[in-house]
């Protein structure tokens, strides 16, 4: 059976006034210089600085494709904070023949929202039965991965490693990975070195240069993170050289 992934294929920049590029998000470098992304059809990374734009397209990204600016389901309709972009209005996303079975958007910053709403929308039983209010940040994202996300879906995560020890971490890849083989897609925003590590994905640099492709050895995550590992002593020292 051919799979329908990717189930999106690309996302295409709309044509806008220059008067408009001036505004933000349309400002942020990596934003006005970009034309289109192609998407892997296991899974996808979006990474850079903070402020680079990383988490803005991936917003703009959920909303076009139906999603609640604060993440959830496609049917979570609901809104907290009004703090989303007008993005979505000009970007366009190139979709697969066949819609996914299952499709979720986690963000970390309003994923407190959500469990929220699940609890009073009765809907706790799919994410494991158990609140996730009682749960602590890490364990509730989990259980969002382990029992909310049923496989065959497109699945959108903001910076899910915000609430995860190194461990979890590595149980969230592993998570991943189920699903990916279960027919899944995702596109993920983050800065972990950990969880970039997921084998032959894409991943995007974000930064004032733009957005290009890059290889996992070739990121600073990868980088400044093993050269802090494998000399703490020294790093450490270099780092506190100034102080008075």
């Amino acid at each position: 059976m051919i799979s329908a992934r990717p189930y999106i294929k690309s996302v295409y920049f709309k044509d806008e006034s220059d008067l408009k590029r001036l505004a933000y998000p349309y400002n942020i470098p990596a934003i006005k210089e970009c034309e289109k992304i192609r998407f892997h059809s296991d899974v996808t990374f979006f990474i850079g600085e903070n402020g680079a734009g990383k988490s803005t397209l991936l917003e703009a990204i959920a909303v076009a494709y139906g999603f609640n600016p604060e993440g959830g389901t496609k049917s979570a309709l609901f809104e907290i904070h009004h703090t989303h972009s007008d993005l979505h209005r000009s970007i366009k996303l190139s979709k697969s023949f066949k819609i996914p079975g299952d499709a979720y958007f986690l963000r970390a910053e309003s994923f407190y929202n959500v469990a929220t709403k699940a609890e009073e929308f009765g809907v706790l039983k799919s994410y494991g039965g158990k609140s996730l209010h009682q749960q602590s940040h890490g364990e509730a994202f989990l259980s969002t991965l382990m029992h909310k996300l049923t496989g065959n879906g497109l699945y959108l995560l903001d910076e899910p490693e915000a609430a995860l020890s190194p461990a979890r971490q590595l149980t969230a890849i592993s998570l991943i990975h189920q699903l990916v083989q279960q027919d899944s897609q995702f596109i993920i925003a983050t800065h972990s070195p950990i969880i970039m590590a997921y084998p032959n994905a894409t991943i995007y640099q974000f930064s004032s240069e733009g957005i290009k492709e890059i290889s996992y050895e070739e990121t600073d995550h990868y980088q400044i993170t093993k050269s802090f590992l494998d000399n703490p002593e020294i790093s450490l020292n270099l780092l506190m050289e100034n102080e008075p």
